[in-house]
């Protein structure tokens, strides 16, 4: 690992700048602030009812967040040494803002669902908890194309999964019985905090020899700024409204990153081994964690320990694929490729007005034009991986959040929501800015 490199991923000086006003408590100020106003936004124009309830317990959670905030700002004008304004209190207001605008908004949301309200899930709730009940009844998760096709017109929609079968894990609390508790959302935010935290030990404990491989180079960096790092990494993956709407909601995709940031920081702190499983557990989840998956292949190969990452990355979604191709191949490939590539019964809704879907529908064989685009981003990200693989956990991250940045705007299908993983990776580098001198055991 060289200090060039090292350099060569840490923020822009004008970032910084700007991340460390007021001790991070400037931008603290701003994220809260701006995260009201659209929550309240949100509330008040949503066409989707979920989000317009998220907007209306959210904007009042941001606010206090805010609140508390100008509280510590206070404090440390009176007192720059003040605890009130210190890393340990920033997080407690980031607990207090991810409790009161995600969880308080899902739990309510789970609650009136179960007390009769049709319209407080998205549907891919829906779709997660039906797919936990099918893999219990059949021991597949995916419904074949002519089951789909025997569907009522309005309910094929809901008949597709489109998600690798770890996914259905979610929906089995719903296969066993009817409550608040058993809603996925519930489920998805459970294992959201779990790797989270995961995520946040590994950087801990292997921050030691990073700082002092890092001090012994010159760096002008000390343990807080990894700290600060750190934590403004989970506030991008929680408290962020396309994050903290996303869970309340719907949901599905939090996991998945989460389980990507484990596996960056896992492998920043040097154990290659662990980071190939929790890699691989996101992409048992959802195919979004794979291209994550190829990138941090690559990063071990420059460490002589690919093998070892690609058993738990290729490994653990290829086990979770065994038993629904055994069982139904077929309904496989209808749910997991020809209904996501546009040649299922019907068509996916996820149409934001992203670049990719304005080509693929404004213009003449504009589908063709935008798959052209989206396959020349992949080959040239592939190029610059074969050239130029990350040598850095941070490379890899930023290499991750650009690419799939890429490819969200490029698809012709894509969702607004799909923004939080590279908004979330690209937050992260900075956390993972200095790894470690190289991969500890697995």
């Amino acid at each position: 690992m060289t200090a060039a490199a090292d350099r060569a991923t840490r923020a822009p000086a004008l970032w910084r700048r700007i991340d460390r006003a007021a001790g991070g408590l400037a931008l603290d100020l701003g994220l809260y602030g701006a995260s009201a106003a659209f929550a309240a936004v949100t509330a008040g124009t949503s066409t989707l009812p979920p989000h317009r309830a998220w907007g209306t317990v959210a904007a009042f959670g941001y606010l206090l967040a805010a609140l508390a905030v100008a509280g510590q700002l206070a404090a440390r004008r009176r007192d720059a040494a003040t605890p009130l304004a210190a890393l340990p209190a920033r997080w407690a207001v980031t607990g207090l803002a991810w409790a009161s605008t995600t969880l308080l908004p899902l739990l309510v949301q789970s609650a009136q669902r179960a007390a009769g309200r049709t319209d407080r899930a998205q549907e891919e709730v829906v779709v997660v908890e039906h797919s936990g009940n099918r893999l219990v009844e059949t021991g597949t998760p995916y419904l074949g194309h002519d089951a789909i096709a025997a569907l009522p017109a309005d309910e094929r929609l809901l008949g597709y999964t489109p998600y690798q079968p770890g996914m259905a894990l979610f929906g089995l609390p719903r296969a066993v019985a009817d409550g608040w508790w058993t809603d996925a959302r519930v489920w998805f935010a459970v294992a959201t905090a779990l790797l989270l935290a995961l995520a946040v030990a590994a950087l801990r404990t292997g921050a030691p020899a990073t700082l002092g491989a890092s001090a012994a180079a010159g760096d002008p960096a000390g343990d807080g700024d990894r700290a600060a790092a750190v934590l403004r990494g989970i506030q991008a993956a929680t408290v962020l409204p396309v994050c903290a709407l996303t869970l309340a909601t719907g949901g599905d995709d939090l996991p998945v990153l989460a389980a990507c940031l484990l596996a960056l920081a896992l492998a920043a702190s040097g154990r290659p081994g662990r980071a190939g499983l929790a890699i691989g557990v996101a992409g048992a989840l959802k195919l979004f964690a794979w291209p994550v998956a190829l990138v941090l292949i690559a990063w071990a190969a420059t460490h002589r320990c690919a093998g070892r990452l690609a058993a738990g990355a290729l490994g653990v979604p290829a086990l979770a694929l065994l038993p629904a191709l055994l069982v139904d191949r077929d309904a496989l490939v209808e749910n997991v490729l020809r209904f996501p590539l546009g040649h299922g019964l019907v068509t996916s809704p996820a149409q934001s007005p992203f670049p990719g879907h304005l080509i693929a529908t404004a213009l003449p064989a504009g589908r063709v034009v935008a798959a052209a685009l989206l396959v020349a981003a992949g080959a040239a990200i592939a190029v610059r991986l074969l050239h130029r693989p990350p040598r850095t956990a941070a490379a890899a991250a930023l290499i991750c959040g650009y690419g799939l940045l890429a490819a969200i705007l490029l698809m012709p299908t894509t969702r607004f929501g799909y923004l939080l993983y590279p908004v979330a990776l690209l937050a992260w580098a900075a956390a993972l800015a200095r790894p470690a001198p190289g991969p500890a055991a697995p």
